[in-house]
């Protein structure tokens, strides 16, 4: 059993009321996933897709754009690789607290932009922030995970998750009574996720974002909710007719490492002891349970993983009379990882578990074009393309004291 080792995230997400079209992707890269073959040349994520239109705004509601200072050029890491993760931070100049109800990223250059994470930082960590962007050179500073700032970390509760964007993804949309508030000194922290593997990493371009912000002055009943990230650990070793260097566990690590940095580096086998096992169990398929530490109530989530991920599910009291799924992805669609909306809320609390399982497949390697260059490795959790991730995403609201 794990031992609550999971932050809750501030994560901008949908009540129950919520259409059952929302849809949150997380990364934008044809995978393939489900029974058939990939295609050759399956790579749609970067194909120009037009900005999905903005909906109308609701009653009480306005319109804050924003951009990224200047173009910037992405480029790839020291050490090697072919993704970028650089946050850029932008000042909505917010003078009065108002709720974020809406976002939308539109990234300038498609070719590059594989994904997008939207943060909030409420004022106190808004000094951090603007220290880490003052002293790195250039626009903005390398970012994995996270916004990479001490004093602003979404893991710790000092930022929170507020969107996040994929090629072709639309608008995320917050019904009228929900959303985060934004007090005044707030920033906005964006982080783009770049990919050089089309020019085996050599720099293609610059790209200068935007984000639109929907903002209300909310009522007394406006409601902030939160996400619970329920990871497992990956542990996927080399398919059976691969082999290399990288094909080892300890090699991979140590490549994720120079890639990522130590913290990133650490999460396999961070991971193996935060969910109770005593050493790593290679294989397809993951599992960890998580307990719940306060009462809540449950109204939706999503599965992430990256380009291997098949299958994803999240059950709560697995192996109790109460025993529920709650969410459960069987054909795993990188390019399609959607809110999922439960049909009635689920109340829990102390006592109650969550246990989350997500099956990857090496097999998927050989079919990808995006991977199929790159070496074999023994995949483990890491922030590149090709490493992997198991995460399921729940929105909940905890209740008042």
């Amino acid at each position: 059993m794990r031992k609550s080792g999971s932050p809750l995230w501030r994560f901008g997400a949908a009540t129950v009321a919520l259409a059952t079209a929302f849809t949150v992707v997380a990364c934008g890269t044809n995978t393939g996933n489900g029974a058939a073959p990939v295609p050759p040349g399956s790579h749609n994520a970067h194909g120009g897709q037009p900005p999905a239109p903005t909906q109308p705004l609701r009653a009480g509601e306005r319109f804050v754009d924003l951009k990224m200072a200047e173009a910037y050029t992405p480029k790839p890491p020291e050490g090697g690789g072919t993704d970028e993760y650089r946050c850029q931070v932008i000042d909505p100049g917010v003078t009065k607290a108002a709720f974020l109800t809406g976002t939308q990223v539109t990234p300038e250059n498609v070719a590059l932009a594989h994904h997008a994470i939207v943060y909030a930082v409420p004022p106190g960590g808004a000094a951090a922030v603007r220290e880490q962007d003052a002293k790195t050179p250039g626009l903005g500073w390398q970012c994995f995970g996270g916004t990479g700032v001490d004093g602003a970390e979404v893991e710790k509760g000092e930022a929170a998750w507020v969107d996040t964007w994929a090629p072709g993804a639309s608008e995320t949309l917050f019904t009228e009574d929900v959303g985060f508030k934004l007090e005044p000194g707030s920033l906005i922290v964006l982080q783009m996720h770049y990919n050089l593997l089309a020019t085996d990493g050599k720099p293609a371009g610059s790209d200068r974002s935007a984000v639109r912000l929907r903002l209300t002055d909310g009522t007394p009943q406006t409601r902030e909710l939160d996400t619970l990230a329920l990871d497992a650990p990956t542990d996927l070793p080399c398919a059976a007719d691969e082999s290399g260097p990288l094909c080892d566990r300890a090699a991979s690590i140590a490549d994720v490492t120079k890639r990522f940095g130590p913290d990133v580096g650490g999460s396999a086998d961070r991971q193996v002891e935060e969910c109770g096992q005593s050493a790593p169990k290679p294989g397809d398929t993951q599992t960890c349970d998580h307990e719940v530490e306060e009462p809540m109530t449950l109204f939706a989530g999503f599965g992430h993983m990256h380009l291997l991920g098949r299958a994803i599910k999240v059950e709560l009291n697995p192996g109790k009379p109460n025993a529920k799924v709650v969410l459960d992805v069987p054909q795993f669609d990188f390019d399609n990882q959607r809110l999922v909306k439960l049909p009635s809320p689920v109340e829990m609390g102390p006592g109650d578990t969550l246990r989350v399982t997500c099956t990857h497949d090496a097999g998927l390697r050989k079919r990808l074009p995006q991977l199929s260059k790159l070496p074999p490795r023994y995949v483990v959790w890491g922030d590149g393309t090709s490493d992997e991730m198991c995460t399921g995403i729940m929105t909940v609201s905890p209740h008042k004291s």
